[in-house]
């Protein structure tokens, strides 16, 4: 890949759309991950302002500090960038007060944080006239759905989604991501144990990448290991039972006739 062109490219694609948008920049939400550091970065380059928001939620140290670091070095190298934490914790335990406790499961839980991050950095936009940036990779976001709807999936645009994670951490190559974040497991950050997205889907994101690319080209099944038949099953798994976040919401359309 050529990593300049795509950087250089995808820059000038949301420097236009914020202009055609008449918007004065972008919202990131960070969380000390990969994904989020490149989104946060890309938005930087633009020159346009940019506001960075790190939004724990009892949350693990490790991860609220590289969020925190990752601000300081946005803030160090760019001066259109200023770095905010809200800790929306508080908002989680009121939701939870005024839940019944028989429905707060740990996924609706999980999924509840993402959405309550969601309300926050729409809070920002609107407030300062800016779009959200998702910070979604193409294996999430076009192939296993790995993201919450009306959560982490609830953006304006989306600078990272056409890119595969390992073409993610090629980006953050380039740009000068800090190795701390580039090292660190890969995480959804919305579990009380810290588990990892590897933990959550059971293949790691080179293995679906494969599986993409494996059911892209039409691939023949018999000359698969049994790990590859093992990741294959998984990925086609999650990707017929979160097709309905990845497809368009369906719409019941009314004969002309009925009319």
């Amino acid at each position: 890949m050529q990593t300049r062109k795509v950087i250089d490219h995808i820059v000038g694609w949301l420097r236009d759309y914020a202009a055609d948008a008449g918007v004065n920049g972008f919202v990131a939400g960070i969380s000390g991950g990969i994904d989020s550091a490149v989104t946060s970065t890309l938005c930087a380059e633009t020159g346009l302002s940019v506001m960075v928001v790190n939004m724990p939620i009892r949350q693990a140290e490790d991860q609220k500090s590289l969020a925190k670091k990752h601000a300081a070095w946005l803030e160090k190298y760019y001066d259109n960038v200023s770095g905010h934490t809200t800790d929306l914790t508080a908002v989680l335990e009121a939701f939870e007060n005024g839940l019944p406790p028989e429905i707060q499961g740990h996924l609706t839980m999980a999924n509840t944080r993402a959405r309550i991050r969601m309300t926050a950095l729409y809070a920002f936009a609107t407030h300062n006239r800016m779009l959200v940036a998702g910070t979604g990779n193409k294996v999430e976001d076009f192939g296993v759905g790995f993201f919450t709807k009306y959560g982490d999936g609830g953006v304006d645009i989306s600078p990272i989604a056409d890119l595969y994670k390992s073409e993610v951490y090629q980006l953050a190559r380039q740009l000068g991501v800090m190795a701390e974040i580039m090292d660190a497991p890969p995480t959804d950050g919305l579990w009380p144990d810290s588990r990892s997205d590897e933990d959550q889907i059971g293949a790691t994101y080179d293995e679906l990448e494969w599986a993409m690319a494996f059911d892209a080209h039409g691939g023949r099944w018999p000359d698969l290991t049994d790990r590859q038949k093992e990741v294959l099953s998984i990925y086609r798994s999650l990707n017929r039972k979160n097709r309905h976040k990845m497809e368009p919401i369906p719409v019941a359309v009314i004969p002309d006739e009925f009319r």
